[in-house]
């Protein structure tokens, strides 16, 4: 079931219309988010399953206040199946030439160093 929200968001600056959109992009289910309205101070978010409540919440504690103005469920328009159109015919594939080189095999050896020698500072 996909969500239009519409939420009526305090965005005085750039800087909060950056901030307002980061915070509804990654809210959980969200698929797309953009300004709405004359003044761009709404956000329109639409997204499937998505908690309207927590997102406004999520929003006032990141900017000062925010209100849900609608909430709305979006219906699929379906599409109309258009003419078949007349395909070209498929062109031959050029032959494709694959070359598989052996990865070359390093080795590593441990080599424990010498025991150091006894202190000759008396």
């Amino acid at each position: 079931m996909k969500q239009k929200i519409i939420l009526k968001v305090s965005m005085h600056c750039s800087k909060c219309r950056k901030k307002a959109l980061k915070v509804a992009a990654v809210a959980y289910g969200v698929t797309s988010v953009a300004l709405h309205g004359p003044e761009k101070d709404k956000l329109m978010i639409l997204g499937e399953g998505m908690d309207a409540a927590c997102l406004t919440e999520a929003l006032r504690k990141k900017l000062c206040h925010a209100s849900i103005e609608i909430v709305e469920e979006v219906k699929d328009t379906p599409k109309t199946e258009d003419k078949p159109k007349k395909e070209d015919p498929p062109k031959p594939k050029s032959p494709q030439i694959i070359i598989c080189q052996p990865q070359p095999f390093e080795s590593y050896r441990v080599v424990p160093d010498p025991t150091p020698a006894p202190c000759t500072i008396m």
